[in-house]
């Protein structure tokens, strides 16, 4: 039994640094109140349930106090956990999780893209999705190859309500990956091609997340184009991800914008912009 406990508390250390990068040193944190748990709860059940009351406790006052100000001065911040300049999390744990710092111009950028947005199709709010984690270069955000350095975003992309034929600041997907714009006939189908050729990651997400809300929206191309456009634009960034027939359909012409390589995902559910 000591040894098994000894594995699982490495399990555990190791899991939560992969999904958040400071989790497994709370997790240690944590255990200090393990003994004092124990001596006062004698149900094992309730003594379980109090010990993951006080990680998640010290894990939310660590990721959303502490964090931040320890990450500043290492050249990077947290992108809004709550709307604020037309800029939101598409789904909140990306904050919970860590994964939502960049550098300080690229969340400068983001800001100014989301109000420039907001300005030319009012209502409208950008809804970003993975970032980077706010420490160490190099340090993997996975499944992403690059989001390791403070210098890369994902946004999604715009959508009309299918409905009531309206904008919408609402994503088909509940992570943001993984429902996508199919390649039309006659279009070059860059997934199948990949995938082809071996890189049978490159569509996978597609398989994994849920399809069944998929019908209730529709791609919006004109406020999509425009939000890459408006990316493209700004200096501060350098490269622009999104499906190689999505530019051409969209009738995107910068060089910026191009292909990201079938070693990673399909990008044809979100825009990767990077400094």
């Amino acid at each position: 039994m000591r040894i098994f406990s000894i594995f699982w508390k490495i399990f555990v250390f190791v899991l939560l640094t992969v999904l958040t990068q400071v989790g497994g040193l709370v997790y240690l944190f944590s255990s200090i109140t393990h003994k004092a748990i124990n001596r006062r709860i004698s149900n094992k059940h309730f003594r379980g349930l109090s010990k993951l009351t006080s990680f998640l406790m010290l894990y939310s006052l660590v990721t959303f106090a502490l964090v931040p100000l320890l990450a500043k001065p290492l050249g990077r911040v947290p992108l809004p956990i709550f709307k604020t300049k037309h800029l939101q999390p598409q789904n909140i744990l990306t904050c919970f999780f860590n994964r939502n710092y960049v550098r300080p111009n690229l969340r400068e950028t983001a800001f100014a893209v989301a109000n420039r947005m907001n300005e030319k199709y009012p209502n409208t709010a950008l809804n970003y999705l993975d970032a980077n984690f706010p420490f160490i270069n190099k340090f993997p955000l996975l499944p992403h190859l690059s989001h390791n350095d403070g210098k890369k975003l994902d946004i999604s992309f715009c959508y009309i309500d299918a409905k009531i034929g309206e904008q919408t600041n609402k994503c088909p997907s509940f992570i943001g990956y993984g429902i996508c714009e199919e390649p039309r006939p006659g279009e070059k189908n860059t997934a199948e091609l990949c995938e082809s050729n071996g890189y049978w990651q490159y569509g996978l997400l597609k398989k994994v997340v849920p399809q069944g809300s998929k019908n209730n929206f529709m791609f919006d191309s004109i406020r999509t184009k425009e939000l890459v456009k408006l990316f493209a634009s700004r200096d501060a960034i350098g490269k622009i991800f999104i499906e190689p027939y999505l530019k051409t359909r969209l009738g995107i012409t910068t060089e910026k914008v191009r292909f990201h390589g079938c070693q990673a995902i399909r990008h044809d559910d979100h825009i990767h912009v990077q400094l």
